[in-house]
């Protein structure tokens, strides 16, 4: 009986210390997520001339903010060339089921389209497995995790009338059984285009999808830079078309380091701190002696005889 009480009076203590622990993180969590500066309406973008309006549902991040986001918190290399973020309400970046929409800006020219209803997109695709392959002993290197692309979670589409080209990918870092999705988006303008990727995980795909006509529709080009104002005598016209734009040709000046994921760092981090502590409940410190649970069990019992 005494052990049975023991027993409980143990599981009732730890339980509590577990619970302390998580609101803990929870307040530590709360803590980063206050710390972000979210805004909404009409924001100028710093690159490409180019207006953003926050679609219904989503919150903007700076380019900054978002840089702390996908370095600090979800583990990935830093990209100068990111431009800000929009945020799903509800879901702030610490949250378990968080992701974003990255953007950003590419100014090398303007894209011809000729060839947007030519391609086999499923020998484009054994192709970019191929280059991504070959971009993992770099990967290795830089200390980040392989990547296997795994195929399409939704096959290209260029909307010839918006000019926005539009796809997604299922993607496997290491040996994560949680596959992770990039859906890329490519507006196009004329001296550039303005890259969109959602950064989430596969099971978030219908919720991503489903997003996709309202975010199609945020970035524009200002008036004078639109598709439809590309000047043949004085622009640029850029090294690769709709084919090249999806294959990644695009990113070949930064390999596939530009593969984003949500590595969860922070939420990792901890986690293990909550193990650490219950551990030390448990356990003690290093300079303690550790009893086996039958031992104190043992020593209680005594304890509790020499009082009666």
């Amino acid at each position: 009986m005494k052990k049975t009480v023991l027993f409980l009076f143990l599981w009732l203590i730890s339980i509590s210390k577990i619970n302390a622990q998580a609101d803990t993180l929870a307040a530590f969590y709360d803590k980063i997520e206050k710390s972000f500066t979210y805004e909404s309406g009409k924001i100028k973008l710093p690159e490409g001339d180019g207006t953003l309006n926050v679609p219904k549902g989503f919150k903007f991040l700076n380019s900054k903010q978002t840089q702390d986001v996908l370095s600090n918190l979800w583990g990935n290399p830093e990209d100068k060339s990111i431009l800000g973020s929009l945020v799903p309400d509800g879901k702030g970046v610490t949250h378990a089921d968080s992701w974003m929409f990255v953007i950003s800006y590419q100014g090398d020219g303007y894209v011809k389209d000729d060839d947007a209803g030519d391609i086999d997109y499923d020998d484009l695709l054994k192709t970019m497995k191929e280059d991504v392959a070959a971009e993992n002993t770099e990967r290795k290197k830089g200390g980040y995790p392989e990547v296997q692309l795994i195929g399409w979670a939704s096959k290209p589409y260029y909307d010839n009338n918006l000019k926005v080209l539009h796809w997604a990918k299922e993607l496997q870092f290491g040996q994560d059984k949680e596959h992770t999705l990039n859906y890329d988006l490519r507006v196009l303008g004329r001296k550039g285009m303005y890259n969109i990727s959602a950064v989430a995980g596969v099971n978030q795909l219908a919720e991503v999808k489903a997003s996709i006509p309202g975010i199609i529709q945020s970035v524009e080009f200002n008036d004078g830079n639109k598709y439809l104002d590309f000047d043949a005598d004085t622009d640029t016209v850029a090294a690769w078309t709709i084919g090249g734009l999806v294959a990644g040709k695009v990113l070949a000046k930064v390999g596939f380091f530009a593969i984003l994921a949500k590595f969860a760092k922070v939420i990792v981090i901890g986690i293990v701190a909550a193990f650490a502590a219950v551990k030390k409940f448990f356990f003690g410190s290093k300079d303690q002696v550790v009893r086996k649970p039958e031992e104190e069990t043992a020593l209680l019992e005594e304890n509790n005889s020499t009082e009666e």
